[in-house]
């Protein structure tokens, strides 16, 4: 029991430390899945309406990759809920995954955890005491959803079907985190790969859903497991085992890796650089590549592989259509190509908001730099302000840049041959990803302005993109004011390829990245460092 003690004194210090984070994130999941199944019971107000809304999501390929099938078009909480079925799970697995590298490897990074360490405390207190917290903000989650949705009139069983499929999704990728943390030796690196693996979740549970040949595919994801609990359609609690038995394997794998490591240090050591500075690091660019380019290149191969697999499946959209009603839907779209390219133009904005992650991550780049003392000494030289500022801003504009026209490059090869004119698929698919640029780079200067005004609320970036993408995704289902829709600045993008195209929004975007940016760098030359 040696191991675990200061458990509970770090449960109470990371409690306190989230006691608004943890609480604000909670309500926002509640009231975003009661606030959608009262708006959808006020809509379908008759049995007839609610099976043509779910027809017409199931004959939608961009509906049902992004969101998954409705298996039941009859069940009101189904159709009310099944936008929050799968994409709900990635974001409640993003916050347990984050609380997780939060009490674990950020602790470590700071040194926080090594001057606790000098007193009374266990091996496995912090990875022990990260779970417990993380564990139990998804646990009461779920319950508090299930809770308002039977608040709303839905079936209890379902409800809480619906509630502990979100718990479940949580516990597993608190199992993620707790991994993540024991490889890397900063909480970014941690962060980032708890990231991939929710996009690759998510993409093999897009996959599965894309066609009834590759349906079991779903079942090697722990998204794809949140949809087989099928709430209000059967609710088979008994799927809830698996992210519980995954949960304990990663828990395990974990604490074999606390053992085999030293404090602060990760399995993954970093490569030690040149005892002597190479040309190549002259300059706060070339130092700031440096920095970038191992997770830009990750980033990367990813996009491009999620590219290829946005494009191949486009290719055979005309699979969804079964039905007359269906059919009747593709007509009015345009025909199959209309609806192919309603598709792309659907998962290239899914793709601009994965870039935006990639944005943030690497501007809040300038804040671990700052705190871990590696600004300072760089600032004392000739290096200006403005200079090594301006070299992480610009990593994070080109990388973001980069990875999204990746993705339309192999998006536009993989449909292109699949439907025999990659000379034309390509440059339509390019466009479609240089138009989500604008929104990406708002939301990261948003960073900087933070990073200049308020260093120490600069993660708030998170908490601005979560918020602007629950606005753009679920605003017309809550029935939000036009107003309110079109502060996200991914409502202002151009839906390419097939839609229309104007400039004006995308210079608006532009013109108040290019202020926001320059308030940043004003800011951040008046205050102190550190």
């Amino acid at each position: 029991m040696s191991d675990f003690v200061g458990t509970w004194t770090l449960v109470r210090l990371a409690l306190r430390r989230d006691r608004l984070q943890i609480p604000i994130w909670i309500v926002v999941f509640v009231m975003a899945a009661a606030g959608s199944a009262k708006a959808s019971m006020d809509l379908y107000s008759d049995q007839h309406a609610l099976v043509e809304a779910a027809r017409t999501a199931n004959a939608s390929p961009a509906l049902v990759s992004l969101y998954g099938r409705i298996f039941d078009e009859t069940s009101l909480g189904e159709v009310s809920l099944f936008k929050f079925t799968a994409f709900g799970a990635v974001l409640v697995g993003l916050l347990a995954g984050i609380l997780v590298v939060r009490h674990t490897r950020t602790e470590e990074e700071s040194g926080r955890l090594e001057l606790l360490s000098a007193g009374v405390l266990g091996r496995y207190a912090a990875l022990t005491a990260a779970l417990i917290v993380a564990g139990g903000t998804v646990v009461l989650l779920g319950l508090l959803t299930a809770l308002s949705l039977i608040g709303t009139g839905l079936p209890t069983t379902g409800s809480f079907a619906f509630g502990l499929m979100w718990a479940g999704a949580g516990l597993a990728f608190a199992g993620v985190g707790a991994v993540t943390a024991q490889v890397t030796e900063s909480a970014r690196a941690a962060n980032g790969l708890t990231a991939v693996v929710l996009g690759v979740s998510y993409v093999l549970r897009a996959v599965g859903d894309s066609s009834s040949h590759t349906a079991w595919v779903s079942w090697l994801s722990p998204i794809g497991w949140s949809q087989q609990v099928r709430a209000y359609v059967g609710d088979r609690f008994v799927v809830l085992l698996l992210p519980l038995v995954l949960l304990v394997v990663l828990v395990a794998a974990a604490t074999a890796l606390v053992r085999r490591r030293d404090l602060g240090a990760g399995l993954v050591r970093p490569r030690p650089g040149p005892a002597r500075a190479a040309s190549s690091l002259r300059s706060p660019l070339a130092l700031a590549w440096r920095l970038h380019r191992g997770s830009l290149f990750g980033w990367g191969f990813a996009f491009l592989l999620l590219g290829l697999l946005v494009g191949n499946i486009a290719s055979n959209v005309d699979g969804f259509v079964t039905s007359d009603s269906a059919r009747e839907l593709v007509q009015k779209m345009g025909g199959v190509e209309g609806i192919t390219d309603a598709f792309l133009a659907t998962e290239m904005g899914v793709i601009g908001l994965l870039a935006s992650a990639y944005g943030i991550q690497a501007a809040l780049r300038l804040r671990s730099e700052e705190t871990a003392l590696r600004a300072e000494p760089l600032l004392a030289t000739g290096v200006t302000r403005s200079r090594w500022l301006a070299s992480h801003v610009l990593m994070a504009m080109l990388g973001t840049g980069a990875l999204i026209v990746v993705a339309g490059l192999g998006s536009g090869i993989s449909s292109g041959a699949s439907l025999g004119n990659v000379g034309r698929q390509v440059p339509r698919m390019l466009a479609a990803a240089a138009v989500q640029l604008p929104a990406i780079w708002l939301v990261t200067a948003l960073v900087v302005i933070l990073f200049g005004v308020a260093p120490k609320a600069v993660t708030a970036g998170w908490f601005l993109f979560g918020a602007f993408l629950l606005i753009g995704q679920f605003g017309e289902v809550f029935n939000l004011p036009s107003w309110l829709i079109k502060v996200s600045p991914y409502g202002h993008t151009p839906r390419l390829p097939g839609g229309d195209f104007s400039a004006v929004p995308v210079i608006w975007l532009l013109a108040i990245t290019a202020v926001l940016a320059l308030a940043g760098f004003t800011t951040f030359r008046r205050r102190d460092i550190g």
